[in-house]
């Protein structure tokens, strides 16, 4: 089990093919109180870079970006009725997606704990 961040601020816990892709601390407490959650179906295919979703909060609205390739299949939800989750634990329970990882080699590419502490500073 491993986890990376991004520079969009999500984060990314790894198990074998499949990555849980949730928010960071961080972005939860820029966001501000968060009043809605978009987000894709199970069976969406996406990549890198695409836009997979959008965070509303009373201050703005924020798109969420896929980290890596992959596939959806598991959404949270939750999220749906209770958005505030993102707000509570979003580095916990408030997990956006579970997705399968299409290429793994991209995890390279993300942040560990330290670049990532190191990037918001």
């Amino acid at each position: 089990m491993a986890i990376y961040y991004s520079e969009e601020h999500e984060w990314v816990l790894v198990e074998g093919d499949t990555a849980t892709i949730g928010i960071t601390q961080h972005a939860a407490d820029q966001l501000g109180e968060i009043v809605f959650v978009e987000q894709k179906e199970e069976g969406d295919d996406f990549e890198k870079g695409d836009e997979i979703g959008v965070i509303e909060s009373v201050k703005a609205a924020s798109e969420i970006y896929a980290p890596v390739d992959g596939e959806v299949v598991a959404v949270n939800g939750d999220l749906e009725e209770n958005p505030g989750k993102l707000n509570e634990s979003p580095e916990g329970d408030a997990w956006i997606y579970k997705i399968k990882l299409s290429d793994a080699s991209q995890l390279e590419e993300l942040m560990d704990l330290d670049g990532y502490k190191a990037l918001i500073g």
